[in-house]
């Protein structure tokens, strides 16, 4: 039976957030429809997009830097509230309240089973990918994120799994990418690039996805913008260069519509159905399915940027949209 890995791009579980999760059962940031449908999967993977602890000081390290995102200790019980296995941690907030903050996230995150990958206790351990049992799938994710360079782990420091990606891949990278395909049946790379509040993916991105697959991903998911892109497909399987939002209390822009995004539905061996999207409506500090015309704009925003990636949509039900697959793909 081909398994379902659900993915989701930020989850931000700091400022009102923190407080909502003050007032309610952890599990209460997610409908219960969003929670039941991430359960029925396999694995559930996403970019945690704050450091959660008690622990620790706004950082300095980042000049000007406006926001600062720190999750409470029960935050780890909303991510476990929808079954999350593994997160990515290579982003620009992942230091916020500096080393001690992130050092208690990842002892909370291994406490509660959830594994990590793009983020250590050094380089070595931030670069590593994470190796997941999913339905019967050996899955390997890795994690990068191209800003800030501030973060960037050092040999004995801790931080996040950093890479320039305009120009090219870094080596590292590659290589772990290379690694994983050699050991994994199947493998993600999760990177955390480009600007703010884009409708769809640069030149430069383009090209970096097919370089990631041409060094071992099977999947790209990507994330950042707070708003979704259109999906594409690479020689190995899709590219989501960005999932938008899943969870957080931004302000809303009424025409690029962040607080509208997507879970992706990957089904890695699947000819007919191997990539789903359903779209969530983030509501301040609470996400649910999206519907009616919430539903109706992720329809017709996801045709029209489809399209220029030689990818289309079909509409299965109110907020679920499969996206064709083109053949021939290169078989691993």
């Amino acid at each position: 039976m081909t398994p379902t890995i659900a993915l989701l791009g930020d989850v931000m579980l700091g400022r009102a957030v923190a407080e909502r999760l003050a007032e309610v059962s952890p599990e209460e940031v997610w409908a219960p429809e969003v929670r039941e449908l991430c359960r029925s999967c396999d694995l559930v993977i996403c970019n945690l997009e704050c450091c959660i602890s008690a622990r620790g000081e706004p950082t300095q390290r980042v000049r000007r830097k406006p926001f600062f995102f720190r999750g409470p200790r029960q935050a780890i019980r909303s991510l476990g509230a929808i079954g999350v296995g593994v997160v990515g941690l290579a982003n620009n907030h992942a230091l916020d309240y500096e080393s001690e903050a992130l050092l208690e996230t990842l002892e909370l995150l291994g406490e509660a089973g959830i594994a990590v990958a793009g983020a250590g206790r050094g380089e070595s351990e931030a670069r590593h990918a994470a190796i997941i049992e999913a339905g019967g799938l050996r899955l390997g994710l890795v994690a990068v994120s191209d800003h800030p360079p501030e973060f960037a782990a050092a040999a004995e420091s801790p931080g996040i799994a950093y890479g320039d990606l305009r120009r090219a891949i870094p080596d590292w990278l590659a290589d772990e990418l290379a690694r994983l395909d050699r050991e994994c049946d199947q493998v993600v790379a999760f990177p955390h690039w480009g600007p703010n509040m884009t409708t769809d993916p640069a030149g430069w991105q383009r090209r970096a996805a097919e370089q990631l697959q041409e060094a071992g991903a099977d999947l790209v998911a990507g994330h950042s913008a707070h708003v979704f892109h259109g999906a594409g497909w690479g020689r190995r399987g899709p590219l989501l260069y960005d999932l938008g939002d899943a969870l957080d209390d931004y302000a809303v822009d009424r025409r690029l519509r962040n607080d509208l995004g997507v879970l992706a539905l990957w089904r890695p061996g699947d000819p007919e159905h191997e990539l789903e999207l359903v779209g969530l409506a983030l509501d301040f500090c609470h996400t649910r399915l999206a519907a009616g015309h919430e539903a109706e704009w992720i329809a017709q925003r996801l045709a029209t940027a489809c399209e220029p990636l030689g990818t289309r949509v079909e509409r299965v039900a109110e907020q679920r949209f499969q996206v064709a697959t083109p053949r021939p793909l290169v078989t691993r």
